[in-house]
C-alpha cells in the first residue's frame, strides 16, 4: 500500500484516467523495450508475457534457452514480440556477452526486471557447515541483479529514463526464520536499489521494489509446510510487476509486511519471541534434515 502514497505524477493522472467507467488508458509499455530475468517459468514467463501484451519488446533472460524458446513462441503466436536471450547470471563475463549483444540489436533497454532469483529454507543449526548455500543466494539474488543494474544504467541515464523492477520478498520487513539466507540476499537489493533510485533521482531512471507475498511457483515446491500456505498465481504476481512498472511506484509492500515491519520497531524483542515460537512450530523440512538441498533457481 506504501506504493500508492509515493506513487509518481504519471501514475496518479492513470489512475484518474481508470475512474473512467470503460476506459484503460493506454499503456506506457507500448514500444518500450522490457528486459525480464528468470523469465523462462513462473513470474518471469508470466510478468513477460503480460508486457508482451501491452505492446512491449520483451527481452527474456534465463539459463534454459529451450524454454525461454517456448515462451517465446507462445508470446509471438499470440501477437507480441519477444526475443531470447539464454545467459547465467552468475556468469559475469557471459552477462557481459549478453549485455553487448542486446544493446548491439536493440535501441536500448527501457526497463528491466530483476526476477531470477534462488529461494532457501534451511535454519542455521543445519547450515554451519553449508557457507555455500549463502554464497550461491547471494550470487544469483544480489550480485547477478547489481551487474545488471550498473550495466543497463548508462544508457538509461543517457536517455534521461529508465526504471528498474526488483521482485523481492515481503520477508526483507518480516525477518522471518530459516530463510537468513534468502532474506539477507533480498535485503541487500532492496537497499541498493533504494540508494540507486536516490542517486539518479534527476536523471530520470527510478526504481520499485517489490515485496511479494507467498507465490505458488516451482521455487517453493521443496519446502512441505507451503503445499498447504494460501498462495498467488504467477499471474497474480505478474499483474503486480505490471503495474509497477507502469507507475513506478517506490515499493508494493502487503499489509501484513508492514504490520511485521511496524512491530519489529516499536517491540522488537515480542517479535522475535512470536517469530521464535512460530518457527518451533514449522521445523526444517525432511530435505532440508537430510541437508538435500531445499531451493529452487529461476533464470
Amino acid at each position: 500500500m506504501s506504493g500508492l502514497l509515493l506513487a509518481t505524477p504519471r501514475a496518479w493522472v492513470r489512475r484518474v484516467g481508470r475512474l473512467v467507467p470503460g476506459v484503460e488508458p493506454a499503456s506506457p509499455l507500448a514500444g518500450r523495450t522490457v528486459m525480464v530475468t528468470g523469465a523462462s517459468s513462473g513470474i518471469g514467463e508470466a510478468t513477460a508475457k503480460a508486457v508482451a501484451d501491452r505492446g512491449a519488446r520483451v527481452l527474456l533472460v534465463a539459463r534454459r534457452a529451450d524454454e525461454l524458446d517456448r515462451v517465446v513462441g507462445e508470446i509471438e503466436a499470440a501477437g507480441g514480440t519477444a526475443y531470447a536471450y539464454p545467459c547465467d547470471l552468475t556468469d559475469g563475463p557471459a552477462v557481459e556477452r549478453m549485455i553487448a549483444t542486446v544493446l548491439r540489436e536493440h535501441d536500448g533497454v527501457d526497463m528491466l526486471v530483476n526476477n531470477a532469483g534462488r529461494s532457501i529454507r534451511r535454519s542455521l543449526a543445519l547450515s554451519y557447515d553449508r557457507l555455500h548455500d549463502v554464497e550461491r543466494t547471494v550470487a544469483i539474488n544480489y550480485l547477478a541483479p547489481v551487474r545488471l543494474i550498473l550495466a543497463l544504467l548508462p544508457q538509461m541515464v543517457e536517455r534521461g529514463d529508465g526504471h528498474v523492477v526488483n521482485i523481492l520478498t515481503w520477508g526483507v520487513q518480516v525477518k522471518a526464520p530459516k530463510f537468513a539466507a534468502y532474506i539477507a540476499s533480498k535485503t541487500a537489493l532492496d537497499t541498493f536499489s533504494r540508494i540507486a533510485g536516490r542517486e539518479t533521482y534527476g536523471d530520470g531512471v527510478t526504481f520499485t521494489n517489490i515485496r511479494l507475498s507467498l507465490v505458488r511457483t516451482d521455487m517453493i515446491g521443496p519446502t512441505d509446510v507451503y503445499r498447504r500456505t494460501p498462495a498467488m498465481s504467477p499471474e497474480q504476481a505478474a499483474a503486480k510487476v505490471v503495474r509497477a512498472l507502469e507507475d513506478r511506484p517506490l515499493t508494493v509492500n502487503t499489509l501484513a509486511g508492514d504490520v511485521a515491519e511496524v512491530l519489529n520497531l516499536l517491540v522488537p524483542r515480542l517479535s522475535d519471541a512470536v517469530s521464535h515460537a512460530a518457527a518451533k512450530r514449522f521445523p526444517d523440512s525432511p530435505a532440508a534434515a537430510r541437508h538435500v538441498s531445499e531451493e529452487h533457481a529461476t533464470g
